[in-house]
């Protein structure tokens, strides 16, 4: 995902000379061809990313519009103040990516672990927050979020994330993507769970069990007409993410069938629980905590055998 959307990001600089990139000292290896590139469009803050997030708001203020980079929790958490006040406040055109989102960075421990930014992004007045689920997905999120005006937050992973897209996609903020249909159960994903759930999908066809999957790579604003049609046309609804189940996805999409009195249908979150993980490798992180491909399909057997049908 890096990779794509540094890709991306170059090829909008050429085109568009306000696109800008400041980092937080941090990323060498995938940025160093824009910095070589575009030296007049990009900025190392240094290891302070409250003074990064500051720096791009005034550039913001000045006409640019500016993505500031660094590792999971550092240019959200750290800088939340600056985020709020400075890009927020002003409906700056500042774009927040973190790269290692979730457990990337599992042996570094709680530090390095980027588990509730999707909760505090989403709560920020006027910041849209997307989390793409494979690289094309990156590559065509930050087209997308330099054609949209105002504060962003692109989450990506770092764990070398497969395509699930074979080409093209239609993506559009705010529009989830259906990435197989079904209507037994809809397995909602957003980003590096994507690909998990695709291949849980798979397995429960060979068990005769159609799941619709949705990437919902915009978490803010949700796709709430892809999730009443879920309610409506499958028999339960489950949320994937790599991220606590407090305040993420499956907080968004549990708040819109909560307030919907159409269809009443079975739910269930799947995520980290509201607890510091655990140290080791990603994989062993997110099959700990039943984010694995067999610990989706076990959820969505488990759920459907309680899921009364929807009428």
């Amino acid at each position: 995902m890096r990779s794509a959307f540094v890709r991306s990001l170059m090829a909008l600089a050429e085109e568009d000379r306000r696109v800008c990139l400041v980092t937080g000292d941090l990323g060498f290896g995938v940025v160093e061809p824009f910095a070589a590139k575009f030296p007049s469009q990009f900025v190392n803050a240094g290891v302070a990313e409250q003074n990064m997030t500051g720096i791009a708001a005034g550039m913001a203020l000045c006409g640019k519009v500016v993505f500031t980079y660094s590792i999971a929790n550092f240019p959200t958490l750290r800088c939340l103040e600056q985020i709020r006040n400075d890009a927020c406040y002003h409906n700056a055109d500042v774009k927040i990516v973190s790269v290692g989102g979730g457990l990337a960075y599992g042996a570094l421990g709680a530090s390095h672990h980027a588990t509730e930014d999707i909760a505090v992004m989403r709560a920020l007045p006027g910041m849209t927050v997307v989390a793409p689920g494979d690289p094309i997905e990156a590559e065509t999120a930050t087209r997308a979020l330099v054609a949209r005006a105002g504060p962003a937050y692109l989450r990506l992973g770092r764990s070398g994330e497969p395509l699930v897209h074979s080409d093209y996609v239609d993506f559009q903020i705010g529009k989830a993507v259906r990435v197989t249909d079904g209507d037994d159960v809809t397995l909602i994903a957003t980003g590096t769970m994507l690909h998990a759930t695709t291949q849980a999908a798979a397995r429960l066809a060979r068990e005769g069990i159609a799941a619709r999957v949705l990437s919902m790579h915009t978490i803010k604003p949700l796709d709430v007409e892809a999730v009443f049609e879920a309610a409506r046309e499958t028999r339960a609804i489950i949320t994937i993410e790599e991220h606590s189940v407090i305040g993420g996805l499956g907080s968004s999409v549990a708040e819109v069938l909560a307030e919907s009195a159409d269809c009443h249908v079975r739910f269930k979150r799947m995520g980290l629980p509201s607890a510091f993980t655990a140290i080791g490798s990603r994989e062993f992180l997110t099959k700990s905590y039943s984010l694995s491909v067999e610990g989706i399909v076990e959820s969505a057997m488990q759920i459907l055998e309680l899921a009364p049908s929807c009428a």
